[in-house]
């Protein structure tokens, strides 16, 4: 089957879903989306056809990519697939899995396949599907900076074209940030030379974001440590470890280190899954921030556990190497953190690094040569360079992240009469279910309608059997969260009023 299926027709009314032209016809958008992740890509297939919503979504690369790097053979997603761009707002989008895969002639071979968790790949070319049929998606298209406008009553939007098409400016009333997160890397690993491209140690640390480009070169290693314990560390050593020969002695020698206190499992029962849903949303923006900071790290098991399927294949690989006496070549060392690395050639030579590890349990430190290391180490918001001229206009918490309201509109001088949403950004202000996939849908669906104005697809008010904390009403949890961001925001205006100008 081709890559590129043939065009889904075009239902959009009345250009609703935005077009090519930075606004040619004078008029402004009613909302830019900057950056086309899943996050983003979901909105955009939900404003698809929204009549008298003109939409416009900006990404800097050449088209559609997820996470290109871990888009290994035999792994899938870790939620259903139902978790798609829109079925849980709209199961009647012609953007779900579902007709895509009827787009492509494989509903009966995935009905037989009884699959609920789909490949990886697959939702990847899925997003793509999507991405290539949406008038309002534009890639090659760099956001270079996001001022406001007052004047024009509107956010001022600059791009660039890296393919040297040119640079272009649009208006927007309203501003969808979907820029995703970054690779986070350990600093002791970052203090690591990455040297020039003729040294022999390019490469050789690198983040598990760029394992896929690598694989071959690693597996041809005599020893790659791996560091972190989700699901893409586990991915890395079971990848890892296939590339041994049947009797273990081929291949490198793999070694799998770990902060967490054990290789835990993810939560997957029925109901602690009900903590991705939007009454656990609801109940978590109602604490404290300090308690939300407290939580998010103690709920690490609900997103930073590794699925059991990809736990017992890593367990079976080990158990085979076991057969007629044989050791694994590998070790798992859980409760383990990397507190320093340099470089360190080896006898021959050989490029190579030693890693001083510190045991938190048994208080003790240890070194460890390795060949190269692979940092599953998770990712990061990081605040991006084209909001440098909104910074003052931004409302940020103490330690620098966008206050975010149950609308997920981020809180901005009352000067800015326009509208600035954020998308993955906001784990600190609504929980553990910001970056997971189950709440895309949802969360888009919330945007749309807060963005038009209007309820353009209903949202359910019950999606939990749990009662999170004392039973109240989800209104009367929600408005007392309401009302203690207006305080914070007149607090803070009259403050800066104060302040000498």
């Amino acid at each position: 089957m081709s890559d590129h299926p043939s065009p889904v027709p075009d239902r959009t009314s009345g250009g609703a879903s935005g077009g090519a032209s930075d606004g040619a016809s004078g008029g402004v958008y009613d909302l830019v989306g900057v950056g086309i992740g899943p996050f983003n890509l979901s909105l955009a297939a939900l404003c698809d056809g929204v009549p008298g919503l003109r939409a416009l979504f900006l990404e800097r690369g050449p088209a559609f990519s997820w996470h290109p790097g871990l888009l290994l053979e035999g792994t899938v997603l870790q939620v259903p697939f139902m978790a798609d761009l829109v079925t849980m707002a709209d199961p009647t989008s012609r953007w779900s899995f579902l007709n895509y895969l009827r787009e492509h002639e494989r509903l009966f071979p995935f009905f037989f396949s009884e699959r609920f968790h789909i490949p990886r790949r697959e939702y990847d070319h899925y997003c793509r599907w999507v991405a290539e049929h949406l008038p309002s998606c534009r890639f090659d298209a760099e956001v270079t900076a996001v001022e406001w406008d007052a004047a024009e009553g509107a956010f001022a939007v600059s791009h660039r074209s890296a393919a040297g098409r040119g640079e272009g400016r649009v208006l927007a009333r309203q501003v969808v940030l979907g820029v995703g997160t970054v690779p986070s890397v350990p600093e002791p690993l970052r203090l690591l030379p990455t040297g020039a491209p003729a040294d022999r140690r390019v490469n050789r640390v690198l983040h598990s974001a760029d394992y896929r480009a690598h694989r071959a070169a690693l597996a041809a290693l005599d020893d790659v440590t791996v560091v972190g314990a989700g699901q893409s560390g586990a991915e890395v050593v079971l990848d890892l470890l296939r590339h041994q020969d049947g009797e273990g002695r081929g291949g490198p020698y793999v070694r799998w280190l770990a902060r967490t206190p054990a290789f835990a499992p993810m939560e997957y029962s029925k109901i602690g899954l009900e903590h991705f849903t939007p009454d656990y949303v609801d109940y978590f923006r109602s604490l404290p921030e300090a308690t939300r900071d407290r939580l998010v790290r103690a709920q690490w098991q609900l997103y930073k556990g590794v699925s059991e399927e990809t736990l017992a294949d890593i367990h079976d690989e080990l158990y085979e190497r076991t057969i007629g006496g044989g050791r694994p070549r590998a070790e798992l060392r859980p409760g383990v953190e990397v507190i320093a690395a340099r470089p360190d050639d080896g006898p021959d030579g050989a490029p190579g690094y030693v890693l001083t590890c510190r045991h938190a349990e048994q208080g003790a430190d240890f070194e460890v040569r390795t060949s190269a290391v692979v940092a599953a180490t998770g990712y990061a918001t990081e605040r991006p360079s084209f909001l440098e001229p909104l910074e003052k206009l931004i409302d940020w918490d103490g330690r620098g992240r966008y206050r975010v309201d149950g609308s997920y509109r981020v809180c901005l001088d009352p000067s800015v009469t326009g509208t600035l949403y954020v998308q993955n950004a906001e784990a600190h202000t609504h929980g553990v279910g910001a970056p997971d996939l189950t709440l895309g849908a949802w969360r888009a669906a919330t945007i749309l309608n807060a963005a038009a104005g209007r309820t353009v697809l209903p949202v359910p008010r019950r999606t939990a059997w749990t009662t999170f904390g004392v039973p109240e009403q989800r209104a009367a949890r929600a408005g007392r969260a309401e009302r203690v961001e207006r305080v914070e925001q007149v607090e803070q205006v009259e403050q800066s009023e104060e302040a000498p100008r």
